[in-house]
Order: structure tokens, then sequence, then C-alpha cells
């Protein structure tokens, strides 16, 4: 039976993803405002939640977190679960990603363990926003300004509509304490950069709090790049064991650069390796390497993807 939990009252109408989630679930506790009202979320709608800490073990003090996430959980009635990644997973560039990874793998492991149905994340409003300008910096497409998905896969952010003001109010209510990471007011890291400096400056140039606006921004290009993945996927290739280069040269370029990330799969290739493989396609080069240990080669007229592990 679901624990009706008022200080949730002005928020369950914006929730999001949650309409086929059935208990259990997992849920990404940092000891975060937004994950301790998500966590609060899943125990109002009797999702049976799994609150599990991550401890990545990057800076001191980290460890301590989990106590504030056990401690919530036990206030809400909740299963807690503590968890930490090896530190091997962090070798090599860009931490922050390898960190996400080295989480959302960590939370996985810890659903399938449980038999959870879904992973659900914090993700607000403003971490939208946040990801928008991100991809914009990075000269992303369409795909990259639709910004987060309220689902992919097990993984679920029902909280995208939220603000983290909101999350900040809720946890106030319920009496919870939650973690200030000290990263997140770091600006050597670029999200913390555009959350202190590049959206007050924007949204004061604009006059208006541009949060909604790129969130909305991103649901449209959702839907619209949604959209053009499934005739994408239907155009190119014809089945599993039939990729003609040919009839993928032919393709719409926006159609064809759609068709390949599809058929590369994960890792997402960039801008550029999608380009190098509609090159191979189209005759203008044999073969091409990309990312993830994967070669992409042209014969007997047929488009093919070796992964080397």
């Amino acid at each position: 039976m679901a624990l009706r939990i008022d200080a949730l009252d002005g928020l369950r109408d914006r929730l999001v993803g949650l309409d086929d989630v059935t208990a259990p679930v997992v849920v990404g506790c940092s000891g975060g405002a937004d994950s301790l009202t998500l966590l609060a979320v899943a125990v109002d709608r009797g999702l049976d939640p799994i609150a599990v800490h991550v401890d990545h073990g990057l800076r001191e003090g980290s460890a301590a977190e989990a106590d504030v996430v056990a401690d919530a959980a036990r206030l809400l009635c909740a299963t807690f679960v503590a968890t930490g990644v090896e530190q091997e997973l962090y070798l090599g560039p860009n931490l922050e990603a390898r960190a996400r990874d080295a989480r959302y793998a960590a939370l996985e492991a810890v659903a399938d363990a449980h038999g959870a149905t879904a992973v659900l994340v914090g993700h607000t409003a403003d971490d939208q926003a946040e990801t928008v300008l991100l991809a914009l910096l990075r000269g992303s497409a369409g795909p990259g300004l639709a910004g987060m998905p309220v689902r992919r896969g097990r993984i679920v952010r029902p909280l995208l509509r939220i603000r983290r003001a909101e999350t900040e109010a809720c946890c106030a209510a319920l009496g919870l304490d939650p973690v200030h990471d000290p990263t997140n007011d770091d600006v050597t890291f670029r999200r913390a950069w555009i959350r202190h400096e590049v959206l007050p400056m924007l949204a004061a140039g604009a006059g208006r709090d541009l949060v909604p606006v790129l969130v909305r921004q991103a649901e449209v290009l959702r839907d619209e790049s949604e959209y053009l993945d499934g005739l994408a996927r239907a155009a190119w290739p014809p089945s599993a064991h039939d990729a003609p280069a040919a009839a993928l040269a032919r393709l719409p370029r926006a159609l064809a650069r759609r068709a390949v990330r599809a058929w590369l799969g994960p890792p997402p290739p960039s801008f550029d390796e999608v380009e190098r493989v509609l090159a191979v396609a189209a005759g203008e080069a044999r073969a091409t390497e990309l990312a993830g240990g994967r070669r992409v080669h042209r014969s007997g007229g047929q488009m093919h993807v070796r992964r080397d592990r």
C-alpha cells in the first residue's frame, strides 16, 4: 500500500514516465535533494523502492553520504543498499563521463540482483536545461539538443518537469537534510560553469527564466527526433543480415545519418564518424575506424561493422 506523502502534493501532476512502472524499482540516491525527493516519489506511488547509494570514492568524506541516504530510506520505509565503484574504471580521460557510466552500471547491477523493473534517477528541469546547453557547446545535432529522454531502457527520469528548488523545498518539508556536493560549485567543471555563470547570464540578458524555455525546446526536438529515427530505421538497413551500401548512400542525408547511428548502436558515433561511414557507403573510402574499437568497411556491396573487444 502506498504511503501518501503530503510534501509531494504540488509535484504529482508533473511527474513523467511512471505510468507503466511497477514495483520494485531502484532509485539512484546520492543524498542530494533531487534524489531524496525522487525516493519519496517512489514510496508515495507504492513502487517498493530500493535506495542505492553509489560511492565513487573520488573525494574525502563521500562514504559518509551513504548515511544520509540510509536515514532517509529508514524514514520513508524504503530498502537501502550501498555500493561502490572500482577505481580502475576512472583511468583515462573525461572523468565526469566515466563516473556517470560507472554509476549507471552499479545501479543496473543492483536492479538485476533485486529484480527491479526500472532504475529511477533524479534529473530535474534545471538539469535538462544545462544538458541542452552542454550539447549546444559540443555542436550536437537534433538528438543531442533534445536533451535527456524520460526513459531509455530501464532508466527513467520522473522529475524532468520539476525544478531543483522544488526538490529542496520538498526535503525541507520532510525534515531531510540533503547532502551538498562541493563539485557542483566548482566552475572548472563545465556543467557547474553553465549552472552558476552561463545560465544566469543568459537569463539576465533575455529578461526571463530560460529553464522552462530550454525544457520545452528539448521536448519538441525529442518528439521530432524520435519520429525521424523511426523513419530512418524503417528505411535502412532492410534486415540484420542485409545492409546494402548503395541504398544507404541514396537516402536523404538527414535519414542516412540517423540510420547509421541506429545501425552502429552504442557508443554513439560522433558527427564526423557518421560522415566517414557515409563516405564508405558512397564508395569514397574503403573503410573507417570508429570509437569503441569498431571498423566499418564495404564489401560485395554490403556495409559491415567489426567490433574489436
